[in-house]
């Protein structure tokens, strides 16, 4: 009887989590390799949300000015620090380019399928692993402090009613302080999203990695990739720094590491580092119940049941590991604009994440150009938890040599690279 194919997956955020997951269903051997801690990197302590209503790309009409005026304002929200590297500027060209509508509603046709797909998946999964996931599906709100803000969000609704199907309830301010009586009441109003759900990201982590190593997935922690071993053409093993995997296949769920592995692929895959922060606080009795999104300060809470996440803020500046002060109080201050109550804002803990950052807002999944038995699947921007199910299972039937369950064209790295 002949032995299962192996598929090694190279990196072990929630992206590579998910592939192992598919990939395991299907009757594969999978070891799953993380040159840190399995999950421990974008996927560890972000918002939480699984977000249908994420349609849009960042790079939409009138998007560029913002993104300009913050080489000038280090006290942006969204901030791209100025650098003298030329990935960055040739992404900011590309990003540029792409704030246009036809483009917009380009990429947004590709994320959909994805957001959808994978909200179906989670159900599924959230059957064993609701309870230690925290999950719950309470909708999302988009809330705002200014009348004309919250006037502006209504095209992008009307938008994303009529060709995607995923329109928001409009909240007035009245109605907004019955519906989450943890924001003030001197709010303009909210859109509400009701498909939308969330759950505490670390313990989606540490759960499934339980479930897969219980049905035979091997990980292995603190293997740096150094490079791939090839015979006639096909990658047959994964050289690590201290031992060599050999597989039939190889999955790269690297994140925003990808570029970094350029000589290995043959080519460098546009991805920008994206960073991120979050503080977790504990508990309040008036805390909001429902997450929120405040887009005029481009911050979020996420209430968790064992605390209150706050979390968002955009910093391109390259892989820079500082944890920032002024980016933290950016954060606060963002949100106690909103909160009901003047709330404390000691935190549990704090954490930085770089998102994998693409400039179509459109995720690499595919085989690779120049390797038959190597595929790609990183680049998910700010959705990488929102996108992980389906990412899995495209991965899995592309591997495997199935019908795919949604179109793969649009993920394809030529797009890029080209």
């Amino acid at each position: 009887m002949s032995q299962p194919r192996h598929v090694a997956v190279i990196g072990g955020g929630v992206i590579g989590l998910a592939c192992a997951h598919f990939l395991r269903q299907v009757g594969l051997d999978v070891t799953v390799i993380d040159k840190g801690k399995i999950g421990k990197a974008c996927s560890f302590r972000n918002c939480g949300f699984i977000c249908p209503s994420h349609v849009l790309p960042l790079a939409e009409p009138g998007s560029i000015w913002p993104v300009f005026r913050s080489l000038f304002q280090p006290s942006s929200p969204f901030r791209v620090r100025p650098s003298l590297r030329m990935s960055m500027w040739r992404w900011l060209w590309q990003f540029a380019r792409r704030c246009n509508r036809r483009d917009m509603l380009q990429s947004a046709a590709a994320i959909q399928p994805l957001l959808i797909s994978s909200l179906k998946l989670y159900e599924e999964l959230m059957t064993d692993g609701a309870d230690v996931c925290e999950w719950q599906t309470k909708g999302l709100l988009f809330a705002y402090q200014s009348a004309t803000a919250l006037e502006q969000y209504g095209p992008a609704n009307q938008l994303l009613t009529e060709q995607f199907n995923e329109p928001a309830q409009r909240l007035s301010g009245r109605e907004l302080h019955d519906f989450e009586p943890g924001l003030k009441g001197d709010l303009a109003g909210a859109w509400y999203f009701e498909h939308d759900a969330h759950l505490r990201p670390e313990r989606l982590i540490v759960w499934w990695r339980r479930e897969l190593e219980n049905n035979g997935v091997v990980f292995r922690e603190n293997l740096a990739l150094h490079g791939f071993s090839m015979k006639h053409g096909t990658v047959v093993a994964a050289e690590c720094e201290s031992e060599t995997i050999e597989a039939d296949d190889f999955v790269i769920a690297t994140g925003a590491w990808t570029p970094l592995l350029a000589d290995i692929l043959g080519y460098r895959v546009p991805i920008e580092p994206g960073k991120g922060y979050s503080i977790t606080l504990e508990t309040a009795v008036d805390d909001p119940q429902i997450p929120v999104i405040f887009p005029e300060y481009r911050v979020a809470v996420t209430p968790m049941k064992s605390g209150l996440r706050l979390g968002s803020i955009m910093e391109f500046a390259g892989y820079d590991e500082t944890i920032r002060n002024e980016r933290l109080r950016l954060l606060k201050n963002g949100v106690g604009r909103f909160l009901n109550v003047d709330r404390p804002m000691e935190e549990e803990s704090t954490w930085f994440g770089w998102r994998p950052m693409t400039t179509d807002s459109v995720p690499v999944i595919g085989r690779s150009p120049r390797h038959d038995n190597l595929f790609l699947a990183a680049g998910h921007n700010m959705l990488g938890l929102s996108m992980a199910p389906a990412t899995g299972k495209l991965v899995a039937e592309m591997v495997t040599g199935v019908d795919v369950h949604i179109p793969v064209e649009p993920y394809g790295i030529n797009r890029m690279l080209g």
